[in-house]
């Protein structure tokens, strides 16, 4: 891999956090099934409502758009080697954006965006973060960052801080905190 240590503790963090929900080592089916329990649950969607199967939809959209893409060898699975490989095309050209990528970054802005106003203010912010598992504080802490002292984060500022997380080596640049993390 000719990822730099930098951004390949990002891709982890992200593998391990917010994809690996299992923690099983590999991305497969099962983890999205259980990150539209665990995001259907956080805001409330029960089964069968209109909100619950549009997640439904969205996520299993999300999983075939990455397994076409990154499960190299075809097993059903992606490992952490096909996850890094793959950010690591999309770094080297941003253009080559992908459908499924497109799809994760509006699903977790419109997660995040509770109050569907058309930005991500700090408590949204940090309430989904931290439903992952991360410290509520360094999640508020990461949003500060990422917004620069403003109090909102739009959905197109949210777009080009997704490409920066991906693209960056810059430990400071404000793309690096999207996920709530505030050091690699």
């Amino acid at each position: 891999m000719s990822i730099s240590d930098f951004r390949k503790k990002k891709l982890l963090f992200l593998f391990n956090v917010f994809f690996d929900v299992n923690q099983s080592g590999e991305i497969d089916v099962k983890d999205f099934e259980l990150a539209i329990e665990r995001v259907c649950q956080l805001r409330g969607w029960a089964k069968g409502t209109p909100k619950n199967q549009e997640t439904h939809s969205v996520m299993l959209e999300i999983w075939e758009g990455l397994r076409s893409k990154a499960d190299k060898d075809n097993d059903g699975q992606v490992s952490v080697e096909e996850w890094c490989n793959m950010w690591d095309a999309y770094a080297k050209d941003p253009s080559t954006v992908m459908d499924w990528q497109n799809k994760y970054m509006n699903f977790m802005f419109d997660l995040e965006d509770a109050s569907n106003d058309g930005g991500i203010d700090a408590s949204e912010f940090a309430l989904v973060c931290s439903s992952y598992g991360l410290e509520k504080k360094e999640c508020e802490l990461a949003f500060k960052k990422m917004a620069r002292g403003q109090d909102e984060v739009s959905r197109e500022q949210f777009a080009s801080l997704w490409e920066e997380y991906f693209s960056s080596e810059d430990p400071c640049a404000p793309g690096n905190f999207i996920f709530g993390k505030t050091s690699f």
